[in-house]
């Protein structure tokens, strides 16, 4: 290790775990909602759990935070209110702070942006997953298509820096033309930001237990392909796998865990990385995953606390940074590991023989090839 850590930009990541319903491909720490949510208590949590992490923030403004779940919109736009007045309370917001919230589409909630939007909210992030009215059955979806539509007009008349429409493709039985008609309506609706992604059968959903028959490799290559070219054409940037931007509207936050910076996550489940220059240290942290116990008051807020071996920076910084798809600054990886450039260098070398890593004098770049195949890149890390 021939560097000193720096102290890298800080985020902040709030959890809300509660949802109206359960959807078959999720595994992320969410929880059906059953009776009223908890939100004074819940909230009252959130800060406590915040101001116990204040040691780590070192200084630091906070350049931007993402409420996400779980379904954050089903608090009211009180309690969203009431833990955004408590953030600002507890820690510096950078003057540009970008402040996203994750929101369903679904009349309940649309109700509600204009009160997010004044409780501090500049970012929404709508979760759209599909504009045909039998896949968002399939997926376990509460909204239909129309209202999806009518979630995109609301959010582009409010008075936002950016908003976000989530959409999957290779969904069951999809085929080319059902995935990009789905691409072109939401292309249509003209959001700063869309995150376009692959549906992935996880463990312990029940989509792993009772699996539905997905598109094959070559359509979802045949996908891909043709609406990559759609999106580009209409003027959307990729800037990561699964990212494409408009100029000037790339999620600051996704860009922040991509580009191995640090932050705090507060809620049930929640995970914090973070950088102690002094300490030659990095630290992970996951709190308590269920409601019940992050709740409960007896009990400690962080479940697991450990430091990330000296050994582990290398691959973690290059499983976040190339999934930008952009060059990866060598004093960036000097900066946030501690690591001699040169020690990556040699650890890329199978990569660079394969063609799949090109290398600068500044930079690492992956090839066309090496974006098309990010687990081959890191498997020969792991050599």
């Amino acid at each position: 290790m021939n560097h000193t850590l720096t102290l890298p930009p800080l985020s902040l990541y709030i959890h809300i775990p509660w949802c109206i319903q359960k959807c078959p491909y999720c595994d992320f720490n969410s929880h059906k909602l059953t009776g009223d949510v908890p939100e004074a208590s819940y909230v009252g949590r959130l800060l406590e759990d915040l101001r116990a992490d204040l040691e780590w923030v070192q200084g630091r403004p906070i350049q931007s935070i993402f409420i996400g779940g779980g379904t954050p919109s089903v608090l009211s736009a009180n309690a969203i209110q009431q833990l955004m007045d408590g953030v600002r309370a507890a820690v510096k917001l950078s003057s540009d702070c970008e402040v996203t919230m994750e929101a369903n589409p679904g009349t309940f909630e649309t109700e509600k942006f204009s009160a997010f939007v004044a409780a501090g909210i500049n970012r929404l992030s709508i979760g759209v997953q599909s504009l045909q009215e039998h896949q968002l059955q399939r997926l376990g979806r509460i909204h239909n298509p129309q209202q999806a539509k009518d979630a995109a007009a609301h959010a582009s008349e409010l008075p936002l820096s950016s908003f976000n429409l989530d959409l999957m493709h290779g969904l069951p039985d999809q085929t080319v033309a059902m995935a990009l008609d789905d691409l072109r309506q939401i292309i249509a609706l003209n959001p700063p930001h869309i995150s376009w992604y692959q549906l992935t059968i996880e463990p312990n959903t029940l989509f792993a237990s009772q699996p539905p028959e997905l598109p094959d490799d070559d359509t979802l290559w045949e996908i891909y392909q043709q609406g990559h070219q759609l999106l580009e054409a209409a003027g959307y940037g990729q800037y990561e796998v699964s990212a494409y931007a408009k100029p000037g509207h790339q999620s600051r936050h996704n860009r922040n865990y991509w580009q191995y910076g640090d932050y705090l996550g507060i809620g049930c489940g929640a995970h914090s990385k973070v950088t102690l220059p002094q300490k030659n240290t990095i630290l992970r942290c996951e709190k308590v995953k269920h409601p019940k116990g992050y709740l409960d008051l007896t009990k400690a807020l962080r479940y697991q606390l450990k430091e990330v071996p000296v050994d582990d920076r290398l691959f973690e910084f290059f499983m976040n940074q190339f999934r930008l798809l952009e060059p990866v600054s060598k004093s960036n990886f000097e900066q946030t590991t501690g690591l001699s450039a040169n020690l990556a260098s040699e650890q890329l070398s199978k990569a660079k023989s394969l063609e799949l890593v090109i290398e600068g004098e500044r930079d690492w770049q992956l090839t066309p090839r090496g974006h098309r195949f990010l687990n081959s890149v890191l498997d020969t890390l792991l050599d």
